[in-house]
């Protein structure tokens, strides 16, 4: 081999990581693209004519694997921990308070932006980038490696022949978020909500091809593991990160006082529009390392350590119009239509009003200037009216007489606020009622969206839910985007669904009051359908949990022949009528951790589904609710929690990690 030609490409690669370096982590590129690139097409063009000469640190190296048939599972060294939040300035002091009861009154911080994004872990030996991953449930996360290799702030060899592992954030920038939104608005594709979104999207795609289109970036903020470097403060480590090619976030600072970091907060709630990418909080750490130790960790997160949770984030928009939606029960609910306006990451263009009540207490009218903000930076919601800035244009708003839907007279049913239409024919009701039977809670027929459903109804070939079970292959092929697999797929998805447990029917069907969990509850007491149509409003009350109303209405529903028919006709096409759950026997739930618990799920979950996590705990004598309130006992939190996580720590409830919940099953199943 030419040692010449050895010598250049080494000598390119090094340029290229320079330049790269400079570039993407530095922001200061020294050569305009055009050197680069040439140099890049260089090193190309010898390492195709010699490829034994490519090395896994070469810069042509990064998009060069091919698409992965799926992620391999990675467990973490060191566990990847969440942090604790704090919402206000007391929260700040008290955990302040906290440090210094442990560790004495000489304490510093550093102050870092909480970047809203992906948490990663990459693993370098002897310099050389190895092993990237997710943070997963914390012990064990997924291979992401050959994506990670695609942000080019990422350096594929240290400055340093080190060992280390560093965690970090990858991210999209707002310009990368924007232009991907756009191509795929051209492309007729769904867009993604947010920036953090994206960039998880992008980071688990399985063709390292597309990741590297989305242009992600990183900022590495936590030495996890080093054998060759002692560093004694958490400022210290993140210099020397940088200065080993390592990209960090530049705007940290050390504080040495809580005034100091409530006024670092107050700058940047402040300036954080102002940044290319987006921020959720600020994360303020113990700076000393010997202290940090000393503190320690709880089961969940580190004592040395805490999130500060911005507020949400509150904008200004007009609102154009209010819509009205007719529900499956008939319930009249007003949408605000708004002019389009970004809002904590997402554009939102509508936002619920709930029922005409609230608009009278909020006196909204159409053409208002109304504050929108995020309910737990999720569900958009009018604030309020800013009414000194109104002009005498803007229209107050009436609720209807009669149903948009059918023209039937609406009423308001005594002791509720809202509106409502009773007519059973109602179409807007019975679309709403189809769609509710398929979805995933419900009967769960995979490819029967909102949309084919319409499809489907505005065509006549459905007008109840039996007529789902006479569907044939003709009757689908013909329908809009609806090509053989699809046709197939779905008939074969209808016909598993005859085979659900009972529960699942009865939540489908729509009975007023029944929801998810009182079907279950209903299911395990009667077993089967016939001995509930016949049961007596004594002995509905007689189960745990059935009150007088929901009673009342399982009564009525089974007293109307309409229903006794269709139910008739779901039985001659072979619906399964029977509970084939498991049953809760106390004596099988005495030494459950979870029996006589209220527990409430939360986040993603990576070795269980969420109706197959709620299972195991209801069988295990567990009570499962959507909602966090002093009665809960525990909260079961997944990757990605969000404001429930928040809301139990600010109530000081216990909160187990997807690992805790597993260890807790297994431990379960050992002992029976």
């Amino acid at each position: 081999m030419d040692q010449e030609l050895i010598k250049r490409v080494d000598a390119l690669r090094e340029q290229l990581n320079k330049y790269g370096y400079e570039y993407y982590v530095l922001d200061r590129p020294s050569v305009p693209d055009s050197e680069y690139d040439r140099l890049m097409n260089e090193l190309i063009a010898i390492e195709t004519e010699h490829p034994e000469l490519i090395t896994p640190d070469s810069p042509t190296q990064r998009i060069a694997a091919a698409p992965l048939e799926a992620f391999n599972k990675v467990t973490h060294r060191t566990p990847m921990m969440s942090l604790g939040n704090a919402f206000n300035e007391q929260d700040i002091r008290d955990f302040d308070r906290r440090v210094r009861q442990v560790v004495g009154d000489q304490v510093t911080y550093v102050c870092e932006l909480k970047i809203d994004g992906l948490a990663v872990s990459l693993n370098y030996e002897q310099g050389q980038f190895v092993l990237g991953a997710t943070r997963g449930d914390g012990t064990t996360g997924e291979d992401i490696t050959q994506n990670l290799k695609t942000i080019r702030s990422i350096p594929l060899k240290l400055a340093e022949p080190i060992d280390l592992e560093v965690r970090g954030e990858a991210y999209m920038p707002r310009r990368s978020f924007e232009r991907l939104n756009k191509h795929r608005e051209e492309m007729g594709l769904a867009l993604f909500a947010n920036p953090r979104n994206a960039a998880a999207g992008s980071l688990r795609q399985l063709d390292p091809k597309i990741a590297a289109e989305r242009n992600l970036d990183v900022f590495l903020y936590q030495i996890a593991n080093s054998h060759d470097k002692p560093i004694e403060r958490h400022s210290e480590g993140l210099e020397w990160l940088q200065s080993i090619g390592l990209k960090t976030n530049p705007e940290w600072r050390q504080c040495s006082s809580i005034e100091e970091i409530i006024a670092f907060i107050e700058y940047w709630t402040e300036k954080r529009p102002d940044l290319t990418y987006d921020i959720d909080g600020i994360v303020i750490k113990v700076d000393a390392l010997d202290q940090q130790r000393a503190l320690g960790f709880t089961a969940k997160s580190p004592r040395w350590a805490i999130a500060y949770k911005f507020p949400a984030e509150e904008v200004v928009t007009t609102l154009e119009d209010i819509e009205l939606n007719v529900g499956r029960t008939g319930v009249i609910t007003p949408t605000a239509v708004l002019a389009p306006v970004s809002v904590a990451g997402t554009t939102v263009q509508r936002a619920s009003l709930h029922n005409e009540d609230l608009i009278r207490e909020k006196d909204i009218r159409i053409g208002d200037h109304v504050v929108i903000k995020k309910a737990g930076d999720i569900i958009p919601e009018v604030v309020n009216v800013l009414t000194e800035q109104r002009t005498g244009k803007e229209t107050p708003f009436y609720m209807p007489e009669q149903c948009p839907e059918c023209g039937s007279d609406l009423v308001r049913l005594e002791g509720e606020v809202a509106l409502r239409c009773i007519n059973p024919k109602c179409p807007a009701q019975i679309r709403e009622g189809l769609i509710h039977f398929v979805s995933r809670n419900a009967m769960n027929i995979d490819g029967l969206g909102e949309k084919v459903i319409t499809q489907l109804f505005e065509k006549k070939l459905i007008e109840d839910v039996a007529d789902l079970y006479q569907l044939t292959f003709d009757d689908l092929i013909n329908m809009e985007r609806m090509g053989e697999k699809s046709s197939m797929n779905l008939l074969e998805a209808i016909e598993a669904s005859k085979q659900n447990s009972l529960e699942k029917l009865l939540f489908g069907l729509g009975i007023r009051f029944v929801g998810a969990k009182a079907a279950r509850t209903l299911a395990e007491a009667f077993r089967d359908i016939d001995t509930l149509m016949n049961a007596s409003k004594d002995e509905l009350l007689a189960v745990d949990e059935i009150g007088e109303k929901m009673a009342d209405s399982i009564v009525t529903f089974f007293q109307n022949e309409d229903f006794l028919v269709l139910i008739d006709e779901l039985k001659s096409y072979g619906v399964n009528m029977t509970y084939t759950g498991p049953i809760v026997r106390q004596e099988d739930v005495a030494d459950s951790p979870f029996a006589n618990k209220t527990i409430v799920l939360t986040g993603k979950m990576e070795q269980l589904s969420r109706p197959d996590a709620k299972a195991k705990i209801e069988a295990l004598g567990g009570k499962v609710t959507s909602s966090v309130s002093k009665k809960t006992d525990l909260v079961i939190a997944g990757e990605d929690a969000g404001s429930k996580l928040e809301k139990a720590q600010s109530l000081n409830i216990e909160v187990w990690d997807e690992a805790q919940f597993m260890a807790a099953l297994e431990e379960v199943a050992v002992n029976e």
